[in-house]
Order: C-alpha cells, then structure tokens, then sequence
C-alpha cells in the first residue's frame, strides 16, 4: 500500500498491531503455562484474553476499513516473540523462580510494542475524525495498560523476584 496520507498509514498500522497480536498471543499463552506462581499465571493468562480481544477488535476494524487485517507481518514482534522464547521459555533456566522473574520483561517488552501501536493508533483515529475507532482503540489501550500495571506490580511486590534471589 502506497503512503500518501494519514489514513494510510493508519490502515497500515492497524494491519500491523493486528499482526503484531497475533504473533504475540500464543508465546503468552507458553509463558502462562510455564510461570509457576499462581499470580503471574493468572496475569499471563487474563493478557492473552486481552490480546485475543484485541485481534478481533482489529480485525472488526479492518473489516470495515475493507482492508485485511493479515496483509502487513509485524517484524519488531516477531523478533520480540523469539526473544520471550529464548529469555522466558530456554530450557537453560532450571530454577522455576529464575524463570518466573524472567518472564515478566518478556511480557512487558510485548505490550510495550503494543501500547505504541495503540496509542499511535488512538490518536490518528481522532486526528482522522473515526470516533468509532478512536473509542475501540481507547479501549484497548486501556486494557493494555491496566496488564502492564499488573506485571510490574507483580514484579515489584517482591514475590516473584524474591524467590529468584536465592
């Protein structure tokens, strides 16, 4: 697609994050299931569901904008995903509370990337007038943000991180 506006370059990147979720949702579901504590688990899990929203929000999205959602491949998550591969998944981690404490950058790192999108997002649907859009991107932001608070509260609190001490 050529860019020769704002509204290219907003189509383009709603095909990006939507690529960009997809790549990231089944790694988060791999480090949900290999984080031990109960906690981290369960915020692994409630941000694939997030992410998952995500997508079909996007995909809602493109739809309407008549483009398809999976004509652009994200390459900084895809490098992301092979980092949470290699730094919270390796089997060179032995110690399950090492590797609880090393996936919680992973995952941030992910949703970094994806707050940027939103954000972005967010901002050129209002520039553009799309007040439909700019809502369901709020929205998902928000959600993204409210994940990324619960990780570094997690990683804060010192349950995690405390065990990994040792």
């Amino acid at each position: 697609m050529a860019m020769n506006s704002l509204k290219d370059i907003y189509l383009d990147q709603l095909q990006d994050i939507w690529s960009a979720n997809t790549q990231s949702l089944p790694v988060v579901t791999e480090l949900g299931r290999a984080a031990q504590d109960e906690e981290l688990s369960e915020a692994l899990i409630a941000g694939g569901n997030g992410i998952a929203d995500g997508i079909a929000e996007i995909e809602k999205l493109c739809n309407e904008h008549g483009i398809k959602p999976s004509a652009e491949h994200c390459k900084g998550m895809e490098g992301l995903v092979k980092e949470a591969r290699a730094h919270g998944l390796s089997n060179e981690i032995a110690d399950a509370d090492v590797r609880d404490a090393a996936i919680i950058p992973q995952y941030q790192r992910m949703v970094h990337y994806a707050l940027a999108g939103y954000g972005t997002l967010a901002a050129f649907a209002n520039r553009l007038g799309l007040d439909s859009d700019a809502a369901v991107l709020k929205k998902c932001l928000d959600q993204t943000y409210d994940g990324d608070r619960r990780m570094t509260e997690i990683a804060m609190k010192g349950g995690v991180n405390k065990e990994a001490t040792s």
